[in-house]
């Protein structure tokens, strides 16, 4: 999984990827630079060739190689500075598509301790500004190749000058890294502060209703005021942190150019330089100040990129939620599932199976207990003991994706997304047919006639458009069309009517007779329609049989379905 990932590791394969487009606008930005490095030479010459002796036709002569000078300027500027952004944006790109791939991985991990809006802001603005490095990269050699030009010119026109800029520059360029750190530590903590902020946000919108109903709007209007403070806290420290930067390289960059300049004068004035060329040194020298700021635009940008760079990695990185299996199970899946003398959390040596065509349901009389069995049977955590199988093959064994297709554990709060009501039921790759069966099996065939557009009708952003108990009859959709060989669903019948309920139980077993349920619920619509149940207490199981000899047989069972 890549868990060796730095941020360094990140920039190195972001200017990789683009590595031509790259190279393209390098090429064209050097082209700039040494042009713009040019000017105030052939300013000099034009002063000194034709100004001084008085030359029309020399005059028109350098005039002209000016204004060629010019036309190649503007063409570098223009197709070098599409070509860096193409390569900053195309970058970006890929790294957002690196980072949901790694999100969406089966073996999951990537989430752990992270909040979904914190997620967003690393695929978002810190993708971004990684991305920018390319341009960073093109910007630095540009400005490396105008102040090398430009340092050439000098040393032409006076040897004392051209040393000064080869001697002074690289401490300058020193000065300005260095003063860059603390840009970088406080880059940092103001993304982290910011994705803190966002996860916090989308986490409170998206229980607003929630909260409105217990009166917890104030509460949460201090949490995220408080969020958002220290967010701004630490983005207030990140831009006086930039502009002192700034304003440090700047003033240094300043006290140089007039050094060289004040130099140039005191040649001129001793005669040992002509008038042509104390102009072409000044102008040198007022041009040696935009490629020296452009190195601390390019210091701030690449501390904030590592601080960036760094948040990806570990996104990237992130070890696996459980240990991957690289068993592919057979095509297509048997759907036979046995569980082995399992043992996580409050389970001890639990055991049952469910073959083909069976519905099998489980009562867990701790809500713990069925928590704990719906992560072993998704794999979101292996058991502390005993096993898991699927056609005969431990479910740590086999590899992610293809448990993922072929085991299906359906939550029974699952969200819904932002589109049609089809297509959410159909995302998971059903046909027509498909959806419309599943519709009716879920009774959310009544969900889309009470809708305005039927199935074609957007619902808003997770489903808040619908009831508790319409989402819940989709998100039930969604899980039957998907028709994975063994299907697990955790009380998909909690929001709904006791009609509706007897409904579904008899949809969902009539849907599913070729292929493998197993329904967790204390529904006894649920437990009615299912070849048996397993009944589980004090973390074990305590029987096995028909939902109606259980109700005769045990009173913990009676209350925990029927009370």
């Amino acid at each position: 999984m890549g868990d060796a990932l730095t941020g360094r590791t990140v920039l190195r394969q972001t200017v990789r990827g683009q590595s031509r487009r790259v190279a393209l606008a390098s090429v064209l930005g050097a082209g700039h630079q040494a042009g713009e490095a040019a000017v105030p030479v052939l300013i000099g010459v034009v002063i000194d060739r034709a100004v001084a002796h008085d030359d029309a036709g020399a005059f028109a002569v350098w005039i002209a190689v000016l204004a060629v000078v010019y036309l190649v300027l503007a063409f570098g500027f223009r197709f070098g500075a599409r070509a860096g952004e193409q390569a900053a944006e195309i970058a970006a790109h890929d790294l957002r598509l690196r980072i949901v791939d790694r999100v969406l991985d089966p073996v999951g991990g990537a989430d752990r301790g992270r909040l979904p809006g914190a997620l967003v802001n690393v695929a978002t603005e810190d993708a971004k500004r990684v991305g920018g490095v390319n341009m960073g990269v093109v910007l630095g050699i540009g400005g490396l190749t105008g102040l090398a030009v430009g340092a050439v010119a000098l040393l032409r026109i006076s040897l004392p000058l051209g040393l000064m800029v080869l001697l002074g520059a690289p401490p300058l360029l020193w000065l300005g890294h260095m003063v860059g750190k603390p840009l970088e530590r406080r880059s940092s903590a103001e993304q982290e502060r910011a994705a803190h902020a966002s996860g916090v946000a989308a986490d409170l919108v998206a229980g607003l209703r929630v909260l409105k109903g217990i009166g917890g709007e104030s509460a949460a209007v201090a949490r995220y005021r408080t969020t958002s403070r220290d967010s701004l806290t630490a983005t207030l420290r990140a831009a006086r942190a930039q502009a002192w930067q700034g304003g440090v390289v700047l003033a240094l960059a300043g006290v140089f150019i007039a050094l060289v300049a004040l130099v140039g004068g005191r040649l001129a004035a001793d005669g040992r330089i002509s008038l042509g060329e104390l102009v072409a040194a000044v102008g040198l020298a007022q041009f040696l100040l935009g490629p020296l700021s452009m190195f601390s635009y390019i210091n701030a940008e690449f501390a904030q990129a590592r601080a960036s760079a760094a948040r990806i990695a570990e996104v990237l990185g992130a070890p696996p939620s459980v240990p991957p299996g690289d068993v592919r199970p057979t095509e297509p899946a048997g759907g036979r599932l046995v569980v082995r003398d399992l043992a996580h959390g409050p389970l001890h040596a639990v055991g049952f199976e469910a073959a083909p065509g069976e519905f099998v349901a489980v009562v867990a009389v701790d809500p713990a207990e069925a928590a704990a069995l719906l992560r072993c049977l998704a794999r979101d955590a292996d058991p502390d003991a005993g096993t898991v199988e699927l056609d005969g093959v431990a479910l740590p064994l086999l590899a992610p994706d293809g448990l993922r297709s072929a085991v299906l554990v359906a939550a029974h709060d699952a969200d819904l997304f932002e589109g049609s009501l089809e297509w959410n039921v159909a995302a998971v790759g059903a046909d027509g047919v498909g959806v419309e069966r599943a519709l009716a099996a879920s009774g959310a065939d009544d969900v889309a006639d009470a809708l305005p557009k039927g199935t074609a009708t957007v619902l808003a952003e997770g489903g808040s458009s619908l009831s508790g108990g319409q989402r819940q009859r989709v998100a039930l959709a969604r899980a039957l069309a998907a028709d994975p060989a063994v299907l697990v669903l955790h009380d998909p019948t909690t929001a709904v009517d006791a009609v509706t309920e007897a409904r579904i139980a008899t949809g969902v077993r009539d849907l599913r007779r070729s292929a493998t349920t197993i329904v967790v619920t204390t529904s006894p619509a649920l437990l009615a329609v299912a070849d048996r149940v397993v009944f589980l207490a004090e973390g074990r199981v305590v029987d096995t049989a028909p939902h109606a000899d259980l109700v005769l047989r045990h009173e913990d069972y009676r209350t925990a379905v029927l009370a």
